[in-house]
């Protein structure tokens, strides 16, 4: 599953093309992404037949969040529902980098049946073992992560620790600086079952290069697909939902 990060709908209809099997849908991708807009939303379950997950982000910045900025996560998950994405994507963090737990499993209820992926918040916690297990206890159905490095190709190892500690009660999806010419070597080492990139690495966030876009998708996906499947590894099966 190669999950792609855009931000209209032009760039979703190019991800598709290109053989993403998932879209993260955002705005704002060049300080991490924020919630898009409603009217977004329907334009993009309009033109695509695969699986969207909107991001539930009301700022860039840290992932603490006060009272008014949860209650506005909570209203964007409504109309992400109303808009018939299949998927939410969101994460909120304590002030000493835990894992917020009472707060993440409010949003997580809040959005059932809506499968919800802990974003790369989860990098900025101190002890990823320990995080891993408070995401798990949220009920949250993956987790995006680096980890913990600023992008997946340098957090191999702790990616590789993450989804053997994770086996299958929950899918750690390797993400952060993601494309064709280094999947491999994050696959292989890890045998992840998912993968997440923006394509920001290869290409600027919101470039309307879009043809160059559909061609970086498309080899990305041509890789992944070319991959032998690793055998006698975590392979997190009975968590993968669209």
């Amino acid at each position: 599953m190669l999950e792609i990060a855009v931000e209209s709908v032009k760039a979703a209809c190019a991800a598709e093309r290109g053989g993403a099997g998932r879209i993260e849908l955002c705005a704002d991708l060049e300080v991490g992404g924020v919630t898009p807009r409603e009217e977004t939303m329907k334009e993009v379950r309009a033109a695509l037949r695969i699986p969207i997950f909107a991001l539930i982000r009301p700022r860039g910045g840290d992932f603490i969040y006060s009272g008014e900025e949860l209650d506005e996560m909570g209203n964007k998950i409504e109309e992400a529902r109303n808009s018939r994405m299949d998927g939410v994507v969101l994460g909120v963090l304590t002030a000493d980098g835990q894992v917020d737990v009472e707060q993440t499993k409010k949003l997580v209820d809040q959005g059932q049946p809506m499968p919800v992926t802990f974003h790369r918040a989860f990098d900025a916690t101190n002890d990823l073992a320990k995080a891993l297990e408070e995401v798990i206890a949220t009920g949250a159905a993956r987790i995006l992560t680096s980890g913990g490095a600023p992008n997946a190709p340098h957090g191999i190892e702790q990616l590789r620790r993450l989804i053997e500690l994770a086996g299958d009660r929950i899918v750690v999806v390797p993400g952060g600086g993601l494309h064709a010419d280094n999947v491999e070597a994050v696959e292989k080492a890890t045998a992840a079952q998912e993968f997440h990139s923006g394509l920001g690495s290869v290409l600027k966030y919101g470039s309307s290069d879009l043809d160059r876009f559909e061609m970086e998708a498309r080899k990305l996906s041509q890789k992944l697909s070319s991959l032998p499947h690793n055998q006698g590894e975590p392979a997190q099966s009975k968590t993968q939902r669209s």
